[in-house]
């Protein structure tokens, strides 16, 4: 009896070391081989090795390996996005298997950005984990384009964060919006002052958040801040709301920080809130779920709780921070 041999797309799949997908990733994330060596515990001829059995699976070069020079190759991002979609798919599997316990079980992994502050989204985690207390949560702090790509990836249950576009294939929803104001810090000068007149900042050094580049989320800071006439150029700059909020403190320079958010310092005598103190620039932190996902029934009932009770509240309601003169 002959035996049909399978046509080598479909041999692909069952003659593939599915662990080198796994290195590969490492790879990629980590930006060179001896770093992915160091992740992963292994040496780095072991990596090297591994990285040289996939290319000659793949019949494709998948990294430029050069001195000083690491980059991957068209094939190898593409075969990278579909290795994050198949790693998210995996770690779904624990909570899948979950799906017959009486007791709602399972696990929230949640991308944010930093410096979330929502009473209403905690309000709502609180509740939730309440009423379903087998459910275990994790939370990655990421920048925003990250978080995106994390949810794309199927990587998270969801995401929450700045956009400066409606990413592809991806759902959105306002989760709160957010008044950012200018501050400085109890080591600047005009900390102590008994009044700011708007003309007392012009020409003073700044720092700022990545995203304030023209078309970023956060470009309306920017904005005010020309409006209030600071320097041309930044004098520190992070992705990390809480790193700017250090940056302020040490009197590197002016920053903006959401209202709502730097309340607690203002009170504790850390900053300063400066002029203007109207017109200020309103930002939406959004909630990102990828429909695509296949939910576990905890991701799917959490996902209708924060949707149901969403719908509750107005977006009046939720949007934190004052814009009336101090």
């Amino acid at each position: 009896m002959k035996i049909m041999l399978l046509p080598k797309q479909q041999r692909f799949p069952w003659n593939l070391d599915w662990n080198l997908l796994r290195t590969f990733m490492v790879i990629v994330e980590q930006r060179g081989i001896s770093k992915a060596a160091d992740q992963l515990g292994l040496k780095q001829p072991t990596v090297s090795a591994a990285l040289k059995r996939l290319e000659d699976s793949t019949g494709q070069q998948l990294i430029i390996r050069k001195p000083n020079e690491f980059a991957v190759t068209r094939a190898g991002q593409a075969l990278y996005r579909e290795c994050a979609r198949i790693f998210g798919t995996i770690a779904q599997l624990p909570s899948l298997m979950d799906a017959d316990n009486a007791d709602l079980r399972g696990h929230l992994s949640i991308a944010t950005t930093s410096s979330v502050m929502s009473v209403h989204f905690d309000d709502i985690l609180s509740r939730f984990s309440q009423a379903h207390p087998h459910v275990t949560y994790s939370f990655t702090v990421e920048e925003s384009d990250d978080v995106v790509t994390t949810v794309s990836q199927n990587r998270a249950s969801l995401g929450i964060c700045l956009l400066s576009k409606q990413p592809e294939s991806l759902t959105t929803t306002v989760l709160y919006r957010e008044y950012f104001g200018l501050f400085c810090g109890a080591r600047h000068p005009l900390f102590h002052a008994a009044e700011i007149h708007p003309g007392d900042i012009e020409g003073e050094p700044f720092v700022a958040f990545q995203t304030e580049a023209e078309g970023g989320p956060l470009e309306a800071i920017a904005r005010l801040r020309a409006r209030a006439g600071l320097a041309n150029s930044w004098r520190g700059v992070s992705s990390n709301l809480t790193e700017i909020r250090r940056l302020i403190m040490a009197n590197i320079g002016i920053g903006a920080l959401p209202l709502h958010v730097a309340q607690r310092d203002e009170v504790a005598g850390y900053v300063r809130q400066l002029p203007p103190y109207d017109d200020l620039p309103m930002v939406s932190i959004y909630l990102v779920i990828n429909p695509a996902r296949r939910q576990s029934n905890a991701e799917a009932a959490f996902l209708t709780t924060c949707m149901t009770e969403l719908s509750k509240i107005s977006l009046e309601e939720r949007t934190y921070g004052q814009t009336e003169e101090p």
